[in-house]
């Protein structure tokens, strides 16, 4: 169990949203019991202590690093550094050390991809060191109050922020950075793995950070409890394929760098399984029914999928769908 469950937290990407008491959308899918922190790193293998930050270079100046939770990537110039993601307050240490092996002294700004604790934790660290935080509007708001994010089969309580580690800056579609010798755009589709993702794509480096929109690690977790969208992740992955080329580095939330291509056959696939459960709840089939026809099946060896983490991505698919 425990291995199936190290795979679960690889392909959902550990992420959540709100509480019992204030979900702004039903859930067709039961909670599971509610896990501190302690607990899911426990049940997931995570082990802060002894965790090596390693990084990849993707271009001059920029670079990934790999630890615990979501990918981070570095911009790191004359400018200054500007991070994609902060994983945990916990790690903070490691991360600054890794970032200063690549010239880095102090991180200006970070940009969380979205609100989910495995990519945003860090900034209880970085906001007391000065850094600014950026996100989409929409992310901020969560940060701001306290969320239960559904697994289905566990659940995780993330607790509201402090003031210092809510977003600084927030922007609604679109916005720019200029640092580094480069054009940095920042954009948002719509809900997609939440209601406020960020796609971050570095125009000088001709690469982008996809967040856990895009998953290279099994499939995906849609936060549908809190607005997350199968039909708005597809679309979200369609708009950034269409506006980068066949030689950009994708970098996703969670698994190493990959392709264009890479992220294409990832539309694909998820366009599938979507049509696939969409008709069956047109046919009147409920979850249980939908889960035993395994509408992943010829999917799960490339996407690592085994039975608990088909019925968990199966069940937020369904999630997503019946809550529109």
């Amino acid at each position: 169990m425990k291995r199936a469950l190290t795979a679960l937290g690889m392909s959902l990407g550990i992420v959540m949203g709100t509480s019992a008491a204030a979900h702004d959308v039903k859930s067709p899918s039961p909670t599971g019991p509610v896990m501190t922190l302690d607990e899911i790193g426990k049940a997931f293998g995570w082990d802060f202590e002894n965790t090596e930050i390693k990084t990849e270079k993707v271009a001059d100046g920029l670079y990934v690093l790999f630890g615990v939770g979501g990918n981070i990537a570095a911009s790191v110039g004359e400018d200054g550094t500007l991070i994609v993601d902060d994983q945990f307050p916990q790690l903070m240490p490691k991360i600054k050390a890794a970032l200063k092996e690549i010239g880095s002294d102090k991180v200006d700004f970070v940009i969380n991809t979205h609100w989910h604790f495995d990519h945003a934790d860090g900034n209880m660290a970085l906001g007391k060191d000065g850094t600014w935080i950026v996100s989409q509007s929409n992310s901020r708001e969560k940060m701001r109050s306290d969320h239960i994010i559904n697994l289905g089969f566990v659940a995780y309580e993330q607790k509201a922020y402090p003031a210092h580690a809510i977003s600084d800056i927030t922007y609604d579609t679109t916005m720019q950075f200029h640092i580094n010798g480069e054009k940095i755009d920042l954009l948002h589709v719509g809900p997609a793995h939440t209601t406020g993702d960020t796609a971050i794509i570095f125009r000088g480096k001709n690469a982008v950070h996809l967040g856990d929109v895009f998953n290279n690690s099994g499939y995906p977790f849609i936060d549908a409890d809190n607005g997350g969208d199968i039909e708005g992740m597809i679309a979200f992955c369609q708009a950034v394929h269409d506006t980068i080329n066949d030689d950009t580095k994708v970098i996703p939330g969670h698994g190493p760098v990959t392709t264009r291509a890479k992220l294409a056959r990832y539309i694909e696939v998820l366009t599938t399984i979507q049509n696939r459960v969409q008709a069956m709840i047109d046919d009147g089939k409920d979850l249980d029914a939908i889960v035993a026809a395994k509408p992943t099946a010829d999917f799960d060896k490339e996407f690592y999928g085994a039975e608990v983490t088909t019925t968990a991505f199966v069940g937020r698919v369904y999630a997503s769908l019946t809550n529109n």
